[in-house]
């Protein structure tokens, strides 16, 4: 298994210098934010390109990464495929299009991204709103030797960014809902456990139901605040009481997570995703906090 980080928090820096310092903080693999380099989505975390797909130089990219030892775990785009507004739906759908294209010429075997959701509809909808969208994107990853990673956020931090939640694809019942609809080898998830922790739903558990499906992993930790949770209830879907954290600074065990993925044979990627608030001020501690993680999860990658 392979230590690696999501570029997303490095929004000022090209991929030459975060690769320069990530292979020499020891990290083995980049998972490359891809979003439209002219702009577009400015929520948080997100609208980072480290690889300007509609103007990919291939020979480029392979060079910075041959020359720091580095690996492409994925390209990462994040959008909400399913938007309610059709161009907005559109345009992130030819992005990730886009996306999927420039995996297959850099010989990257997969493509992180959302299912997305219309928050205006109920779960059946949203399904039928899948059944229009992501057969065809699937099949277009596939014809080109690119494999989907469909991250299980449920898209609920708070009330400036995606409230109600915009990713349809975060429990064991949507995921059943969405292999069912599109069966396919090249469509799975990119498994984030911290989400897990809040919607109280067994991480160990899920590794083993769904360890076929089970193409990237996000290493990310969530910190339950009680008073918060206290104050505003379940009832707030996690707002006021779930704080995303680094690894090991949570509520995840990492050693039984990790365990019970070298278990059902896991062996490929733990991509490092950086959402901690209390180290985002400022570019040192956006890399000390990417250090703290590493040193907790060093130990049992391998």
């Amino acid at each position: 298994m392979k230590l690696g980080l999501l570029t997303a928090p490095f929004p000022r820096r090209s991929l030459e210098q975060v690769a320069e310092w990530a292979s020499d903080e020891g990290f083995e693999m980049l998972e490359v934010a891809c979003w439209p380099a002219a702009g577009g989505e400015r929520r948080r975390y997100a609208g980072t390109s480290h690889i300007d797909v509609s103007r990919l130089d291939v020979g480029a990219v392979r060079d910075v990464l041959g020359r720091h030892g580095l690996e492409i775990s994925s390209l990462a785009y994040y959008p909400n495929n399913l938007h309610p507004d059709p161009a907005e739906r559109r345009a992130a759908n030819t992005h990730l299009r886009k996306v999927i294209d420039a995996a297959a010429k850099l010989d990257v075997g997969i493509v992180g991204t959302f299912v997305g959701r219309d928050k205006t509809k109920n779960v059946s909808d949203n399904f039928r709103e899948f059944r229009k969208v992501w057969p065809r994107l699937v099949d277009y990853a596939e014809s080109r030797g690119v494999r989907i990673a469909i991250e299980n956020c449920p898209m609920i931090f708070s009330w400036d960014e995606w409230p109600g939640g915009t990713n349809l694809a975060s429990s064991p019942a949507a995921w059943d809902e969405m292999f069912s609809i599109v069966d396919s080898d090249s469509f799975g998830l990119n498994l984030d456990p911290s989400h897990l922790v809040w919607l109280m739903i067994d991480y160990e558990r899920v590794v083993r139901d769904y360890a076929s499906k089970l193409f990237h992993v996000h290493a990310k930790d969530m910190e339950i605040d009680r008073d918060g949770l206290y104050r505003h209830g379940t009832g707030s879907l996690g707002m006021g009481w779930q704080v995303p954290r680094l690894p090991g600074l949570g509520e995840v065990r990492w050693d039984r997570f990790i365990s019970a993925l070298y278990r059902e044979g896991y062996d490929f990627v733990i991509s490092i995703e950086h959402e901690d608030r209390a180290f985002e001020r400022t570019e040192e501690l956006v890399k000390r906090g990417f250090l703290i993680a590493r040193d907790a999860l060093r130990p049992l990658v391998h």
